[in-house]
């Protein structure tokens, strides 16, 4: 299967836990797609840092539109109000490390 990697960013007031912020999009998933849509998605959190608030995810290439929809509608992580925001997609973790870096330096 072919997979996609999405750089996200994540604003709230405090760095929330790496479980808090999958089960969010997780929830978020559920509540557009039903428990069928979001099972289609293998969505799988892949890496998290809680001091620069970024994450990075997986999910089956043809289930991004998805993803991609559900994660601008999550408005609260771990209880508190929090949005997140894409910056990047990818086919593999090594582009999107390389294009994350290229943003960063701009």
């Amino acid at each position: 299967m072919r997979r996609r990697y999405i750089a996200v960013k994540i604003d709230s007031d405090q760095a929330p836990k790496k479980e808090d912020v999958y089960g969010a999009i997780w929830n978020s998933l559920l509540r557009l797609f039903g428990e069928y849509g979001a099972s289609q998605t293998d969505l799988r959190l892949i890496e998290y840092d809680s001091e620069n608030r970024q994450a990075v995810l997986r999910c089956f290439h043809d289930a991004l539109p998805l993803v991609k929809a559900a994660i601008p509608c999550v408005t609260r992580i771990g209880g508190r109000t929090a949005s997140i925001h894409i910056q990047l997609v990818s086919g593999t973790i090594k582009s999107l490390k390389r294009k994350l870096a290229e943003h960063a330096e701009n």
